[in-house]
């Protein structure tokens, strides 16, 4: 018996999903929960198990294609006795269960699907899932919206869609192409009509072509735009167009394009929301915190921290710690769909964390519980984890308050831009030696900037001056600490 695994909703309400590597080949002898391969969200890398325990019969995509929630990416070929045994990915987001529709899953729905030898297919345990809530976008992605269009949810194609919408017996065939000029034409008007239809595929060689795909008529079924659609209008395209010099006269290409996506796109975009719907307040405070570094020397040479990894970044988390005791308004939520503040009881820390993917920001859980040295060990696996490209989509959400350290660069102090639902974020520059005032007296000290940037609907001037006020005590004379807690 054949039995197809469709790509899940990972958690975050994604609704897409680039297959990086493949893990497994075509004959391949899985077991259950082997991983299979390697995918990329908005948000991290995400290794695949297997649903079933049998034999690969067929690999839907290629490595690099971008993929649907919902459309199947593998095929495998399971015993009848071990039919059972399968089962799909859990979605672990917060929906409730819904029915399908007609056995073709929505997107965010993680469906295995049988198919009998006659290549019939049949629904073999589809798990469904409710409409998902609007989600708050954090820094490296948005969750799934849902969009009150009137038009009926697109729904993910494969056998089962097949079995319910054959196409009539007496088609017409294809039209033909349509001149490249009347397309101009629509959109130079305004056409506002819903995306071109088309494939994951076929989308992505347009975004790596540079082609808008509302200018390219569909000769599919339907108005479907094909992949040669697509590189015939690229060539119709190139053969009209002047030459624009992009190459040197040593043959070197001038220019070299990226598709945004991944990481990147949704950062931006996060970007772009948090900028213009938080109204962004900054203040600066420059700390003479050669006491903290003393302090961290001694450490450091401290049995009870030997093995540890301790830096500035692990005392100016704990004092960020300390702080939001007496700030709380500081690790809140702006939570505009109910018209409520929400105060959390608990801090999960975020920390920025430069990859090779792009900006991502783990969080650590109750970060304001741990010790300074599960602190210490728990900044170290993050920071890992991130540079190893192998953060989960659960340690990138629900973080309150965040830092960044822009000092690892050389850099005094910034403007940070919100993490998106937190009210406040902290930017640590880098510690210099300074000429200093102490006691009246000029002297060399080791110095710090710190940036605070925060939320005003959230957070009032007083109490978000108070909080780097706090924060640069602490920095300024550790012991401190003992009048905050």
């Amino acid at each position: 018996m054949i039995k197809e695994f469709r790509l899940p909703d990972l958690g975050e309400g994604l609704t897409e999903s680039e297959i990086l590597s493949w893990k497994v080949a075509v004959g391949d002898t899985v077991t259950l929960n082997q991983v299979i391969a390697e995918v990329e969200t908005a948000k991290a890398v995400v290794e695949l198990p297997s649903p079933f325990a049998g034999v690969v019969a067929e690999l839907h995509e290629q490595p690099g294609t971008v993929v649907e929630v919902g459309k199947p990416i593998v095929s495998f070929e399971v015993d009848d006795a071990g039919s059972s045994s399968g089962r799909s990915l859990p979605d672990s987001g917060d929906r409730s269960a819904g029915a399908g529709s007609a056995g073709a899953p929505s997107a965010g729905v993680s469906v295995a699907v049988e198919t009998s030898a006659n290549g019939s297919a049949a629904t073999a345990g589809v798990e469904a899932v409710g409409t998902p809530a609007k989600r708050e976008p954090n820094l490296v992605g948005y969750g799934a919206v849902v969009e009150h269009s009137g038009r009926p949810a697109r729904r993910a194609r494969g056998h089962v869609l097949a079995a319910h919408s054959a196409p009539p017996a007496h088609s017409a065939p294809p039209a033909a192409p349509a001149p490249i000029e009347p397309a101009v034409a629509r959109l130079a008007e305004g056409d506002t009509s819903e995306r071109p239809r088309s494939t994951p595929p076929v989308r992505k060689l347009a975004r790596d072509l540079g082609i808008d795909l509302k200018l390219v008529p569909g000769t599919g079924m339907g108005g479907l735009i094909t992949r040669e659609d697509v590189q015939n209008f690229s060539g119709a395209t190139a053969a009209a167009a002047p030459a624009e010099g992009r190459v040197s006269e040593a043959g070197a290409e001038r220019e070299t394009r990226t598709p945004i996506k991944g990481v990147r796109k949704f950062t931006a975009a996060a970007m772009v929301q948090s900028a213009f719907t938080a109204p962004h307040v900054t203040e600066f405070l420059t700390v003479d915190v050669t006491a903290t570094m003393e302090l961290l020397a001694r450490l450091k040479g401290n049995k009870a921290f030997e093995g540890y990894k301790l830096t500035p970044l692990t005392l100016a988390a704990k004092a960020v710690l300390v702080a939001l005791r007496n700030n709380p308004s500081l690790n809140s939520r702006w939570d505009d769909a109910s018209q409520e503040i929400v105060q959390f009881n608990y801090v999960n820390l975020g920390i920025a964390a430069a990859t090779p993917r792009g900006l991502t920001v783990p969080n650590i859980k109750d970060a304001d519980r741990l010790t300074l040295r599960e602190l210490s060990t728990a900044l170290t696996e993050l920071t890992d984890t991130a540079r190893a490209g192998k953060t989960s989509p659960s340690e990138l959400s629900g973080g309150t308050i965040s830092i960044t350290n822009i000092g690892v660069f050389g850099i005094d102090a910034g403007t940070p831009i919100l993490n998106p639902g937190e009210a406040a974020i902290v930017a640590l520059g880098a510690v210099r030696k300074a000429p200093w005032v102490v006691n009246d007296q000029l002297a060399v000290r080791q110095v710090m900037s710190l940036s605070l940037s925060f939320d005003h609907r959230l957070v009032d001037g007083e109490q978000g001056s108070r909080f780097l006020a706090d924060l640069g005590a602490i920095l300024a004379d550790p012991a401190m600490v003992m009048t905050m807690i």
